[in-house]
């Protein structure tokens, strides 16, 4: 299997084998985009890793995408909504928007806070879990809404009462430096915790008498439950965002993705409702659908009636319909969004 990417926590690197796998207009497109001091680390790219566009093109931005996992599908949906598109080709790590000056780099999600801290890539979507335990200096820009769990303390069920009672103690975790954060306020002198650093099926170590406890991520708690574990406490809330390098050279770029990918989510979560309703129901039409910001009204023909639309959060959208027929309002029309611009 090609990869254009050297291990985490290296420089960006488009291989020239995986090179000569793009089309021609690929390699016409490839000629200076990073030449010389590329902004995004601050010292001059390998020759060998450089590729670029057409001279009057300025140098692509970097966007690092997680290569697979749960967040793959949701943020290549996300992607397309907010406009952002592109081909991949087969076995390529890398692939370069049609209508943007971006090219998407697909890197392990755990690994992507170290490239965009490092300034590897300009742009990355991961964890708040992630870029705790990276321990890099990013810029978090927006929340995404999606990815939500807990990094929490696990145990065997009923043999702790509290963190406190694990700290001195075995612990399993593919969190280390989170982990060690947080017992070192818990330990005794003299007592470091011990922990143990593992890739994977973490919640498998108590079970198998490797651990006292585990540091391990919880979404529904089904995983912890079958292994026979339960939560003692939590280190963390995360969630999935969008974060960016603090030096990079392409802030206006990163700008209008933040606002595209914003107008994507707004629009996911929200609906556009329409009805028509007598100025005598009018007030408590609106007391209904308020709106984002405020509903927008406009007079009809017909006397003393007007015509009403506002956003509804789309979870409550149903029950909004039912709450406006029953003050009186007629015509009642519930219109999905594709994307927006709302504002911050």
């Amino acid at each position: 299997m090609h990869r254009l990417l050297a291990p985490a926590r290296s420089a960006f690197a488009c291989s020239a084998v995986a090179l000569t796998q793009c089309s021609s207009t690929q390699r016409d497109e490839a000629a200076q985009c990073h030449g010389g001091n590329s902004g995004h680390g601050g010292a001059p790219l390998p020759q060998k890793w450089l590729h670029a566009h057409v001279p009057k093109e300025r140098a692509h931005l970097l966007f690092g995408i997680p290569k697979k996992g749960r967040l793959h599908e949701k943020i290549k949906d996300m992607l397309k909504g907010a406009g952002i598109e592109y081909t991949r080709e087969p076995r390529l790590d890398i692939a370069h928007c049609n209508d943007l000056p971006v090219s998407l780099v697909f890197l392990p999600a755990a690994d992507i806070a170290t490239y965009v801290g490092e300034g590897d890539v300009d742009l990355g979507i991961t964890g708040e879990d992630i870029i705790a335990e990276s321990e890099v200096d990013v810029k978090e820009l927006m929340k995404l809404g999606f990815g939500k769990c807990r990094l929490c303390v696990q145990a065997p069920k009923g043999s702790r009462s509290g963190p406190g009672e694990l700290a001195g103690q075995r612990i399993v975790t593919s969190f280390p430096n989170l982990t060690k954060a947080y017992f070192a306020k818990l330990e005794a002198e003299g007592h470091p915790t011990r922990i143990k650093c593992i890739s994977g099926s973490v919640e498998a170590a108590c079970g198998l008498g490797l651990a006292d406890g585990i540091v391990d991520l919880v979404e529904t708690g089904t995983t912890m439950r079958a292994a026979g574990l339960e939560e003692v406490s939590t280190i963390m809330p995360t969630q999935t965002v969008l974060i960016a390098n603090k030096h990079s050279r392409h802030a206006a770029l990163i700008e209008t993705l933040r606002k595209r990918l914003a107008g994507y989510l707004t629009a996911s979560r929200y609906m556009m409702i329409v009805y028509n309703v007598d100025r005598d129901n009018l007030a408590q039409a609106t007391a209904i659908t308020p709106g984002k910001n405020s509903p927008s009204i406009m007079p009809l023909e017909r006397s003393n009636w007007v015509a009403v639309s506002a956003l509804v959060p789309k979870k409550k959208a149903a029950q909004l319909m039912d709450d406006l027929e029953a003050v009186g309002a007629t015509d009642i029309l519930l219109t999905s969004l594709a994307s927006s611009r709302m504002g911050d």
